[in-house]
């Protein structure tokens, strides 16, 4: 049986995703998303993320991005800026350390890739 399916993502219903409040440098930015599909082992997730305007950090994993709406500036400590907006793409890697300045609501269907854990669990 196939899980394939199409989604409208711009009408698609996101769910809170609280911020960690040490997070927010600026601003009262609210974090919505959905996953849309999650490999067996949990590492690769497929999705839709939505940020409100401010300014927030974060430490990345190994994503690819498209942006379908808003725009932000995406500064990588130790690496490049990068200013995004609707239809521009992005890839960001484990362990970068980022400051995202976002300008208006942002959303991003992305692709990423957790690292793996020793944690037998």
């Amino acid at each position: 049986m196939s899980n394939s399916f199409a989604l409208y993502i711009p009408d698609a219903e996101l769910e809170p995703e609280p911020l960690d409040p040490a997070q927010i440098v600026s601003g009262t930015p609210e974090v919505t998303g959905r996953v849309l599909w999650e490999s067996a082992d949990g590492r690769q997730l497929r999705g839709i993320w939505q940020i409100t305007p401010g300014v927030v950090t974060d430490t990345e994993t190994d994503e690819l991005f498209v942006v379908l709406s808003g725009r932000a500036t995406i500064e990588v400590a130790g690496g490049p800026t990068l200013e995004v907006g609707p239809g521009d793409a992005g890839v960001l890697h484990q362990g970068d350390r980022t400051v995202w300045t976002v300008h208006e609501t942002l959303r991003k269907a992305y692709a990423l890739t957790l690292p793996e854990t020793d944690d037998p669990a």
